[in-house]
C-alpha cells in the first residue's frame, strides 16, 4: 500500500479546507506522506494566537462578504482569493522535515519555469527588476508525533484587496498576541507569462512523485464527495464557529471617546475570549442611568455589535424619553465593535 496521499479539493470554503486539513491531521498514520491542495474565496485567514479586531477591518469584511477562518498555525494573518494556491504538507515524525517540503514546492516551481528562492524562516522570493518579491509565505504546526506546513502562492490575487481587509480600523486596542508583519510581494502572473492554478500545482504534484519515488491518483474532494475523515462533522462545526474564529482571540482591551450634543462619553471594555469581562462608561450627560445600566448589562456578554442592538432596544424601553440620544449611543458603540 502507498504511503503517500494527495488530496485536491474542489471546494473554495475555507471553513471546510481547514476542517479537512485538521481531520486527516488528526487521524493520518505515522508513515503516511500527505499532500493537500486547496483554494478559499475571499477569506482573511488569521493565525491561532491572533486578534482578529486588531488585524483586520471587520467592517469592511462584514459588508463585503469576506470570511474569517482561523487556522490551527502560527503566523499572520492573510487575504485568500481564487487566485492563491494553498498547500499543505503532513508527515509523521522523526521523518517530518518543512526543509523536505519546502524543497518540494520550490523545485516544483522550477518544474513551470519559475526560479523561487527561499528567504528567510518561511517565504519565498523571486528576483525581479525591483528586487527581491514575496510570492509565498507559510506556517508551521508540530505534535509530539507529527508535523505540517501549509502555505500559499499567490499566482493572480487581487493584491488591491490585501489592503481593504489587513488594515485594522484604528481603534484604540490594546492588544495582545502576534501582529502581522507586512511584506512586499508580488503576484507570479506579473512574472510569468500564462502562468495559472493548475500549472503550479502540476508542477508542485510532479515535484512531490519524484521526491518520493511514486505516484498516486488524487482524491478530490468537496462537501459533496469527502473521503472517510472520522469526527469532520464537530471539526467542520467547530472551524466555522464564531467561538473559534473570534471567541479565541487573545485578551485585550478597547478603549474610545467621542461627544455627542448632549454630552461627551468615553468607555474601556476588557475582553477575553471574545466575551465582555469588565465595563466601564463614563459621561458628563445629565442623565447617565442608561449607561450605568448598559455598563452592568454588557459584562458577560460577546463581543459583538447584536450585543448592542439588543441591549438598545430594551434601554429604548426602558427610557423611551431618550430615544434620540439612545439612537446615537447605539449606532456609535455598533461602528467601535465591527
Amino acid at each position: 500500500m502507498s504511503r503517500l496521499r494527495l488530496l485536491i479539493s474542489e471546494s473554495f470554503d475555507p471553513w471546510f479546507n481547514l476542517a479537512v486539513e485538521e481531520t486527516i491531521f488528526r487521524q493520518m498514520s505515522a508513515d503516511q506522506r500527505v499532500m493537500f491542495l486547496w483554494r478559499n474565496a475571499d477569506t482573511v485567514v488569521i493565525g491561532r494566537a491572533q486578534n482578529p479586531w486588531k488585524e483586520c477591518n471587520t467592517r469592511r469584511m462584514d459588508e463585503d462578504n469576506v470570511r474569517l477562518a482561523r487556522r490551527s498555525s502560527g503566523g499572520g494573518a492573510v487575504f485568500h482569493d481564487l487566485g492563491n494556491t494553498c498547500f499543505t504538507f503532513m508527515a509523521g515524525k522523526p521523518e517530518y522535515d518543512k526543509t523536505v517540503s519546502t524543497q518540494i514546492i520550490v523545485d516544483g516551481l522550477a518544474q513551470v519555469g519559475i526560479a523561487a528562492q527561499i528567504s528567510g524562516r518561511n517565504d519565498l522570493v523571486l528576483d525581479t527588476e525591483n528586487g527581491l518579491r514575496k510570492i509565498s509565505g507559510s506556517a508551521y504546526r508540530e505534535t509530539k508525533d507529527r508535523g505540517f506546513h501549509h502555505g500559499t502562492l499567490l499566482i493572480n490575487a487581487d493584491l488591491s484587496r490585501l489592503a481593504n481587509y489587513l488594515n485594522p480600523d484604528p481603534k484604540k486596542l490594546q492588544a495582545k498576541g502576534i501582529t502581522s508583519v507586512r511584506s512586499r510581494v508580488a503576484n507570479l502572473s506579473e512574472l510569468v507569462p500564462n502562468i495559472s492554478h493548475e500549472k503550479v500545482c502540476e508542477g508542485i504534484i510532479k515535484s512531490f512523485f519524484e521526491h518520493f519515488g511514486e505516484t498516486v491518483d488524487p482524491e478530490y474532494i468537496s462537501p459533496e464527495k469527502l473521503p472517510d475523515l472520522p469526527n469532520f462533522k464537530e471539526t467542520f462545526a467547530k472551524q466555522s464557529s464564531w467561538e473559534w474564529n473570534f471567541g479565541q482571540a487573545p485578551a485585550f482591551s478597547h478603549y474610545s471617546d467621542t461627544r455627542f450634543p448632549w454630552g461627551g462619553i468615553e468607555f474601556h471594555f476588557d475582553i477575553e475570549k471574545g466575551v465582555i469581562n469588565r465595563c466601564q462608561f463614563f459621561t458628563d450627560s445629565l442623565d447617565p442611568s442608561p449607561l450605568e445600566w448598559l455598563s452592568e448589562q454588557l459584562v458577560g456578554k460577546v463581543y459583538q455589535t447584536e450585543t448592542i442592538r439588543l441591549l438598545s432596544k430594551q434601554m429604548m424601553q426602558k427610557w423611551p424619553q431618550l430615544q434620540e440620544q439612545l439612537a446615537d449611543l447605539e449606532n456609535w458603540l455598533v461602528l467601535e465593535l465591527s
